[in-house]
């Protein structure tokens, strides 16, 4: 899938520029994996298949956004444009 938008700074230079400095040294491989793993992503199913990311859809008032597990805190979070087949503001979030 394409990637329309990147919201957080770091993760956006780390997709655009292979630049990490934004991004936690010790995650910016997992993080580099999980971008090519949902640019390589034709349905939006496929995110179930690597069991790590505990990928689950949000709730409440973020209901639709996708959720996948980077660490204990961090998360990557996005919408999926079913019309268009796109990944939406993309993010990389501290829930905590």
């Amino acid at each position: 899938m394409r990637i329309r938008n990147v919201l957080h700074k770091g993760l956006r230079r780390l997709i655009e520029d292979d630049d990490a400095s934004g991004i936690q040294a010790a995650i910016a491989e997992k993080l580099r994996r999980m971008i090519s793993f949902l640019q390589d992503m034709e349905a939006e199913n496929e995110l179930r298949t690597v069991q790590s990311w505990k990928a689950h859809r949000l709730t409440g008032d973020r209901q639709g956004t996708w959720s996948l597990f980077v660490t204990k805190n961090w998360r990557l979070t996005f919408r999926i444009d079913k019309d268009e087949i796109e990944i939406i503001d993309l993010d990389f979030e501290d829930y905590h």
